[in-house]
């Protein structure tokens, strides 16, 4: 069973993305466009899961599937659309996790969802402090109950990426 950890931001965290980023690009070649670091992990002062969120953006979604084996050999477990339309996610680390690789098409809106939560935590610290507080004590109170953490966060979820969502546009 999975504990549910949430820690202090750690430096580590851009450099783990940048290394595995170099990874991915070597997989996967010409098909990726850009890859962004998400997640709590990409906020610098973010409390966060000690999991990196990666989001490479790719020119044809279809063509994923064809690197499952590679990824598979990179230590990748590949989890198909894994409840999101249109989105290609991958773990590494089975029970402790490294990184979590959500790839879409170029053009997705997911992409700018993504992207504009990031952006907005990145640049309202009173929002971030909030949200970091909350992941901390869900995680007290949830600590092997993933599926409780996530809904403990859901609604601050929702409030901060409709508010980013608005704020991105405008800005």
């Amino acid at each position: 069973m999975r504990r549910v950890e949430v820690c202090a931001h750690n430096e580590e965290w851009s450099l783990m993305f940048s290394e595995e980023a170099e990874k991915l690009k070597l997989i996967f070649g010409d098909e990726i466009v850009d890859i962004h670091h998400i997640g709590s992990t990409s906020v610098p002062g973010l409390k966060a899961k000690p999991i990196v969120d990666m989001m490479p953006v790719v020119r044809n979604i279809a063509c994923v599937d064809t690197y499952n084996q590679e990824m598979q050999m990179n230590g990748y477990e590949p989890k198909g659309e894994n409840g999101i339309s249109g989105r290609r996610y991958f773990q590494k680390g089975g029970n402790n996790r490294s990184h979590h690789i959500h790839i879409y098409q170029n053009g997705s809106k997911e992409i700018k969802r993504h992207l504009a939560f990031r952006d907005y935590l990145q640049t309202h610290p009173d929002v971030k402090k909030s949200y970091g507080d909350l992941k901390e004590k869900l995680a007290q109170q949830f600590p092997y109950d993933i599926e409780s953490y996530i809904d403990g966060k859901e609604r601050l979820v929702k409030e901060i990426e409709e508010k980013a969502l608005n704020w991105y546009k405008d800005s």
